[in-house]
């Protein structure tokens, strides 16, 4: 099973979702990088309600060897960029990457990557979810942006019906 490496983003809506504990019984091990930690740790400063990575035992902080990306990836955030950095030094890695910016970049490094709506596929298919549609609304509500389009696309995947969500 392979490790993933985290960006903000799903490790922010799946822990909003209640559905952090999904990472670790999917995946060999979740890895993140320093500014992923700190931005995590900035946005509870601020009071957003965001895990506190100390607490996770299952998450292990990996500082990037590589810096060729940074002049490469503008507009990109720095989580962003030491997750492709350190999915290009661990073969075999998943990155999890929700902003479509970062997609585009890790398709050009040729990183292998999927996010939360993958995540949350994957459990579906392993049984451990039982209907998306309800969690697609939840997220929708927390700000998360999902076309009429990805959620159909996600909720034909896992074989329910679609729904008109929120």
């Amino acid at each position: 099973m392979p490790e993933v490496i985290a960006d903000t983003s799903p490790i922010q809506y799946l822990f909003q979702l209640d559905l952090l504990d999904l990472l670790p019984c999917l995946y060999g091990g979740i890895l993140l990088p320093p500014a992923v930690r700190d931005a995590l740790e900035r946005g509870r400063a601020l009071g957003v309600h965001l895990p506190t990575v100390a607490d996770l035992p299952w998450i292990r902080i990996v500082e990037p060897q590589t810096r060729v990306l940074l002049p490469l990836a503008s507009g990109l955030g720095a989580g962003e960029i030491q997750v492709m950095a350190l999915a290009k030094e661990t073969a075999g890695h998943l990155a999890l990457l929700d902003d479509r910016r970062a997609r585009r970049f890790a398709d050009l490094l040729g990183v292998v990557y999927t996010g939360t709506l993958g995540v949350l596929l994957k459990a579906k298919r392993a049984r451990m979810l039982d209907d998306l549609a309800p969690i697609c609304d939840t997220l929708e509500d927390r700000g998360f942006r999902l076309s009429p389009a990805a959620r159909r696309a996600l909720l034909s995947l896992a074989g329910e019906p679609e729904s008109p969500g929120p």
